[in-house]
């Protein structure tokens, strides 16, 4: 049996159209007899491109045996990515299945384990990042590959993004309350899973505590306008889940440890600058031990996040602010009367309309 050389080659294709798919740029051709790859993406995105896709790691199969596990291939001057380990094409015909990811184990998080046997191949033990700005784009892609086939235009990978990407924005247009916005909270949402990449499909560990994601920004005044609450942190990257939501009447404290938003806020009066929340009896001090100017308003969370999708909710304090968020004094009370409305917007990494009222939970 011939032995082909197998160097893992790549083509720059991570391009950035209006289409739902983006197909290679072109489909270049080797005559050194070695397997190729060119990689695409199935969704837009701006977190993985063509210019910062610089290394993958693949793990190959001969039918339920594997044949290379775990191999680093990074991206040349000619945007072929190859490894410093050189295999071989089995048989012209013989077929090779190929499982890909991005980015690195270390980069993913140092705990987890990349498990390749007779049950396919699996992430094992991902956990999201507790700081935002740590979180990554974890995009995958699987292909079947021959000599035949594929030895002068390459096998293609279309990779897809495996977590939800989350943005908070808000706005107002209230005419007796001016919100001064410092911060956003993700809160009570699972965080650990295993990965399957024969099936595409998150296995949630339910074991483990939910977890609250922070982030700041430099103060915001609410307008009509929408503005992005991310700060310099990005939007979050996080684990794909039905979530329930926070009750603030019935489990003010959130013992149950479940879903809900909250805006790092301060409430004035427009007419006379009077400060409305943090209330003015607030003994409740910041970090520097000085009263605080800026306290959490809250909403349940309610609804699924699926892999792949960029979810952006847009907080409307036109008509109110929420509850006290569950770890501040007086959990679940509302903030102040009126309706609070949020808008979702969904879709693969861009934004479409789904409208939820938000409104304070007073029963």
């Amino acid at each position: 049996m011939k032995n082909a050389q197998l160097s893992i080659i790549a083509l720059s294709a991570l391009t950035l159209a209006s289409c739902a798919y983006d197909e290679p740029e072109s489909i270049r051709t080797k005559s050194d007899e070695a397997i190729s790859f060119r990689t695409g993406m199935a969704t837009r995105a701006t977190e993985t491109t063509n210019a910062n896709l610089t290394s993958m790691y693949v793990t190959a199969f001969d039918g339920t045996t594997p044949y290379f596990e775990n191999a680093n291939f990074v991206k040349g001057a000619d945007s072929f990515f190859t490894s410093s380990t050189k295999y071989a094409w089995l048989d012209n015909t013989e077929e090779i299945k190929f499982f890909a990811y991005a980015p690195s184990q270390d980069e993913l998080g140092g705990d987890i384990t990349v498990i390749a046997d007779t049950a396919g191949v699996r992430l094992a033990d991902y956990s999201v990042a507790e700081d935002i700005a740590q979180q990554v784009d974890f995009i995958t892609a699987n292909a079947t590959g021959s000599r035949k086939n594929n030895e002068a235009t390459g096998v293609e990978l279309t990779f897809d993004h495996r977590l939800s990407q989350v943005e908070i924005r808000a706005k107002s247009e209230n005419p007796t309350y001016t919100f001064k916005v410092t911060g956003a909270r993700i809160g009570r949402v699972q965080y650990m899973g295993t990965f399957d990449f024969i099936t595409n499909a998150w296995t949630l560990d339910e074991w483990h505590d939910t977890a609250i994601y922070d982030t700041s920004c430099d103060e915001i005044t609410l307008t009509s306008t929408p503005q992005s609450l991310m700060g310099d942190s990005g939007n979050a990257m996080l684990m794909p889940q039905k979530l329930i939501p926070w009750m603030p009447k019935g489990d003010p404290d959130n013992i149950a440890r479940e879903a809900y938003l909250s805006v790092l806020v301060q409430i004035t009066r427009t007419d006379n600058g009077f400060r409305v929340y943090p209330y003015p009896d607030d003994t409740k001090v910041d970090a520097s031990g000085n009263p605080r100017q800026y306290a959490w308003a809250s909403i349940p969370l309610s609804g699924e996040w699926e892999q792949g999708k960029k979810y952006v909710y847009t907080l409307d304090f036109t008509e109110g602010a929420g509850n006290i968020d569950p770890d501040d004094p007086n959990p679940g009370n509302p903030v102040i009367g009126g309706d609070i409305k949020f808008k979702v917007d969904v879709d693969d990494w861009v934004d479409s309309d789904n409208t939820i009222p938000m409104t304070p939970v007073l029963k």
